[in-house]
């Protein structure tokens, strides 16, 4: 099954949509930063290496095939601000397996504007996407990632230690997971908006 969804993804203060060549000098910003590659593949990005991004991501929109990936800006309701980008990429289609990541501009960070747009990605991913587990993953350090994690209700299922080199060092990962009848006991807990 594809999915394609409509765009925007409304949450009660965040837009998540497609990438605009717009949106170059916004995701510079935080890309650009040591503090935010860190925990990343990538290294931090120039100016040059976002434009290339952000014309790579405008064009993931949908999922269709294993791999495939949905990236979408996060943008602030209130003023239009770009203030990170979220993923959903399908990682087995036969087991209706995903996986969520996120980055966001430390700048605002310490709002619950990750944990809504994350809880949206899981909404879109359990609902018309028909997923039967999400996971996410993220290095052991990377503390703020984990909490949110855990603040989606996620489990954690692995901590693999030394498992590879990343950067230079042995990397220790932990892998969260939550599957869709967790997800639906959740929703039915929620109250009726």
């Amino acid at each position: 099954m594809a999915l394609y969804p409509d765009y925007p993804i409304r949450t009660s203060r965040l837009l998540l949509r497609p990438f605009t060549r717009g949106d170059v000098e916004a995701v510079y910003s935080y890309r650009r930063r040591e503090d935010v590659a860190r925990y990343l593949f990538d290294v931090p990005l120039s100016k040059e290496e976002c434009a290339l991004a952000v014309q790579q991501r405008i064009s993931q929109v949908g999922l269709e095939r294993l791999d495939d990936k949905i990236v979408l800006a996060v943008e602030l309701a209130a003023n239009s601000a770009v203030i990170g980008e979220v993923s959903l990429i399908w990682r087995s289609v036969d087991a209706r397996q995903g996986e969520i990541g996120w980055i966001f501009d430390p700048a605002y960070q310490g709002h619950g504007y990750a944990t809504e747009a994350a809880d949206a990605l899981l909404d879109l991913g359990f609902g018309p996407g028909d997923m039967h587990r999400i996971a996410a993953r993220c290095d052991v350090r990377n503390s703020s990632s984990w909490r949110l994690m855990e603040r989606l209700q996620m489990r954690r299922e692995a901590h693999f230690r030394q498992h590879a080199i990343f950067k230079g060092e042995w990397d220790e990962e932990f892998v969260y997971a939550i599957l869709w009848q967790e997800w639906q006991s959740l929703r039915a807990q929620m109250p009726e908006a």
